[in-house]
């Protein structure tokens, strides 16, 4: 499918793919609906914690590299795992204007590293965060209460529903520990049903500008 670089109204780049008129991050801010989503409403909920974090749909890097970028400030030890079944290209990627706009010039070194890793391959990007990159499709997504915190970024629901279906919502509690949270931009009521079904426990939040609510479920404990 075709796809060119956009700017969004924050400043920032994604990418779009024509075919779909969708984006790999929202028109209205690529930064702040990062900012707002995974860091507000999920990694903020475990400060000075070592953790580990999933991410479905790593894309362009920018999850990661704003979750770098935070863990800093909250003195947070991370192990990342971005998972992705089409790689952006080197091109696509020298495109992206992240570190610019996040005046994190200092830090250049670190968002070409988690790039520039292997595929398969944990990296160490520095002594508090290690990143290893999978190549797989959501479906193919098979561990087993690992992760604490998942970013759940995939494609919209408009154009690609399969995403967001029962079976890959049961892949993701059984992913997360006890009181796991996953957190996504999405607030579709279909979404909220397939959550419910496999065990979430779902709360509807403001959503990040130019969205009006998002969703952020919780795999709660069954211990008494």
């Amino acid at each position: 499918m075709e796809r060119e670089i956009v700017q969004t109204e924050d400043g920032s780049t994604t990418i779009h793919i024509k075919e779909w008129n969708e984006n790999y991050h929202s028109k209205h801010g690529a930064i702040q609906e990062a900012q707002h989503v995974f860091i507000k409403n999920g990694l903020s909920l475990f400060p000075n914690q070592s953790l580990s974090i999933l991410e479905i749909g790593f894309g362009t890097g920018l999850n990661s590299f704003i979750t770098y970028l935070e863990s800093k400030k909250m003195n947070q030890k991370i192990n990342y795992t971005g998972v992705e079944a089409y790689p952006i290209t080197d091109a696509e990627l020298q495109a992206m204007n992240y570190v610019q706009e996040l005046q994190a010039q200092d830090y250049q070194s670190v968002f070409d590293t988690m790039h520039d890793s292997i595929w398969g391959k944990e990296t160490t990007i520095d002594s508090s965060f290690s990143l290893i990159k999978r190549q797989q499709f959501f479906e193919e997504i098979d561990d087993i209460e690992k992760f604490d915190l998942i970013y759940f970024d995939a494609f919209g629901y408009r154009v690609q529903p399969e995403l967001w279906s029962t079976e890959i919502f049961q892949n993701m509690y059984n992913s997360l520990i006890d009181n796991g949270v996953l957190v996504t931009y999405a607030a579709r009521g279909v979404v909220k049903r397939s959550m419910i079904e496999v065990g979430f426990t779902v709360e509807k939040l403001a959503g990040p500008p130019g969205k009006r609510e998002m969703f952020r479920a919780t795999k709660k404990s069954k211990a008494l």
